[in-house]
């Protein structure tokens, strides 16, 4: 039986959490970490996928990642890719941007498309998705796009926030309503096909025509179930 490798893009911040109150003299500052959700560890597991995380920075790395890697993820976190990077200027909100990791996120997504290697993008590694093949973002959802709903829910994301329509031979892997933890969203998918929307016209999902796998989605898949995942395993053959 083949267990095949998924690689897993993490997130990093310049100071861990500090740690507990330790009695004595011993100094323990906090440092710059490298993390992922355990979530997203889990389900690649149950679907049957040996994880692999992939630290950020190291674009010189991505031939080496997909000589080992089966399939990758590319994961979404509290920041913004720099406008920049789809030729902007930055015109609304932008959050915290890591360069070390769109500086990993883009070449890997670019490859991964080229070559056929199977790719799930999770909430901005979907916009990674898009701005690797040359789409473009809305900066912030709530002040460029009228009549937008509310898409960084206020509740706990293990549950549906919002419905969408989902369309095409992909749609069976999504459920009707999704969680929402975004400000940013697919503006100019460039060659990917949006295959579901929010009830607002925001792209929640979109495919490459041509590609075995290669999706991304708007929201937090898992926190609501494993079908994506079980889909992107089972693609690596």
């Amino acid at each position: 039986m083949r267990f095949p490798l998924i690689a897993i893009t993490c997130d990093r911040r310049d100071a861990g959490p500090a740690p507990a109150v330790i009695p004595g003299a011993r100094v323990r500052p906090p440092r710059a970490q490298v993390y992922v959700n355990e979530l997203l560890v889990a389900r690649v597991r149950a679907a049957g996928g040996v994880p692999v995380l992939l630290p950020p920075g190291g674009a010189e790395d991505v031939d080496a990642i997909l000589g080992f890697a089966a399939g990758v993820i590319v994961t979404g976190g509290a920041m913004d890719i720099h406008p920049r990077h789809y030729g902007q200027d930055v015109v609304a909100r932008l959050d915290r941007v890591e360069e070390a990791r769109t500086a990993l996120e883009l070449p890997l997504a670019r490859a991964c498309a080229a070559r056929g290697v199977p790719l799930l993008g999770i909430c901005g590694g979907m916009q990674a998705l898009a701005v690797a093949l040359g789409g473009t973002l809305v900066q912030d959802i709530g002040t460029q796009v009228p009549g937008a709903l509310q898409h960084e829910q206020p509740t706990d994301p293990a549950t549906p926030w919002h419905p969408i329509e989902a369309t095409g031979p992909w749609a069976a892997l999504v459920g009707p309503g999704v969680n929402s933890t975004h400000h940013q969203a697919v503006s100019d998918p460039g060659p990917l096909d949006v295959f579901a929307r929010a009830p607002d016209g925001v792209v929640e999902a979109v495919s490459l025509p041509g590609h075995p796998f290669c999706l991304g989605v708007q929201w937090h898949p898992e926190l609501l179930d494993g079908r994506l995942f079980a889909a992107l395993v089972s693609s690596c053959g």
